[in-house]
């Protein structure tokens, strides 16, 4: 049986054990802007490092994002709920 290409595939970038060792952040850095990496061990492909799909987003999700956008949210819904309401929620008895 013959051995597979060892090129990576799919347009990644090749970088040998040792160096991702030493350069581990950096790597990391250079995959969170979107490149995959592959991890090669004497030039034979061993592990593929990419980004996580979806990518996380950066800060809080905004409100009012939904199919309903635009209808305005009262203030009351940031209010604390009354105890016996947050009771129930934690299951506790009344």
């Amino acid at each position: 049986m013959e051995p597979q290409s060892q090129r990576p595939q799919g347009g990644s970038s090749p970088v040998n054990a040792q160096q991702a060792k030493a350069q581990f952040s950096a790597l990391l850095d250079r995959v969170e802007r979107g490149e995959r990496l592959v991890i090669t061990r004497r030039n034979r492909p061993i592990a593929e490092l990419r980004p996580t799909q979806p990518p996380l987003p950066k800060g809080p999700r905004p409100l009012g994002q939904a199919s309903d956008a635009g209808t305005p949210i009262p203030s009351a819904f940031f209010e604390p709920l009354p105890a016996d309401l947050q009771a129930a929620f934690e299951g506790q008895a009344p």
